[in-house]
């Protein structure tokens, strides 16, 4: 089965992603990106897939990812019930590391364990546990304190007991190729300019289609039209944003995900979402107090 690409929203100003979400969740899918990612299982027991690996996962739960790994997460938990917290993620760029290994030498130690994170690694379990609340700080946490929390979490990750590496060598699965696929490649560049005035024929130029085959061929990729898909992608990166940063006004969060007024972003997160942004903002911040003084 071909992995969906995820969108991964690095905000203005900041290098790297980090942030929490529940389960259900729209990540929670056969999915890969172009990110690293250090995810971190909080709460609940399942199945987790890393390329051709499968296992058990349970709270405490560390796992690094390469660029473009197929990966999912599905927790046993029964159908109707919402847990608030299952996963602590931080998501970061090749870019961004390459970058900062060139300007800062010290930070050349992490080479090797970003290498072999391209097949996936499990870190022991008294890893996760020392690393959890240092990732639950990273969360809440603006600013330069970022960077020192960032570093001293892939610290621990490089001499940390040696992890297991998950996907096997035999794994062929070529997610390169697949970012070089007609569709794929529309919708990383939706991806990289999400709050940009894109439209049908930037893109139908962009594959070297026609628009009328363009139009036809992306909504039978994704089920839906372009306009649709795109106001998705913005609706999926505000609710991100509406649980990761409490203090940031909605209207902000509108105008940042790409939407150009209030009463437009407004009515597309209700006909999503079942409510609005600040009912959902409310509802997962009184579904984290129950969680907490339970």
């Amino acid at each position: 089965m071909q992995p969906d690409l995820e969108l991964v929203h690095i905000r203005k100003g900041e290098s790297f992603a980090a942030w929490q979400h529940g389960y259900p969740f729209r990540t929670v899918r056969w999915h890969y990106h172009p990110e690293y990612e250090i995810h971190l299982v909080v709460a609940t027991t399942g199945k987790f897939y890393i390329g051709d690996h499968v296992g058990h996962f349970e709270p405490g739960q560390l796992v690094m990812t390469g660029p473009n790994l197929p990966q999912n997460w599905i927790s046993n938990v029964p159908e109707g019930r919402v847990e608030p917290r299952r996963s602590r993620v931080i998501q970061f760029p090749e870019s961004f590391i390459e970058e900062t290994m060139a300007a800062v030498p010290e930070m050349a130690a992490l080479r090797p364990i970003l290498e072999r994170s391209r097949r996936g690694l499990l870190f022991a379990p008294e890893t996760g546990r020392a690393i959890e609340p240092l990732m639950g700080r990273l969360v809440e946490t603006r600013g330069i304190q970022r960077i020192a929390l960032f570093c001293e979490i892939v610290d621990m990750l490089i001499h940390a007991p040696e992890p297991q590496i998950l996907a096997s060598l035999n794994f062929q699965l070529n997610m390169g190729k697949a970012d070089d696929t007609t569709m794929n490649r529309a919708i990383a560049y939706l991806r990289e300019n999400l709050t940009d005035q894109v439209s049908e024929a930037d893109l139908a130029d962009l594959t070297d289609m026609s628009l009328s085959s363009f139009s036809r061929a992306f909504k039978r990729h994704t089920g839906m039209t372009l306009v649709r898909y795109k106001n998705q992608l913005r609706i999926d990166l505000a609710c991100q944003m509406l649980l990761t940063d409490p203090e940031t006004r909605v209207a902000d969060i509108c105008f940042d995900v790409g939407f150009a007024n209030l009463s437009n972003f407004n009515r597309h997160f209700l006909k999503l979402k079942g409510m609005s942004p600040s009912s959902f903002r409310a509802t997962f911040a009184a579904n984290d107090a129950v969680r907490m003084t339970g």
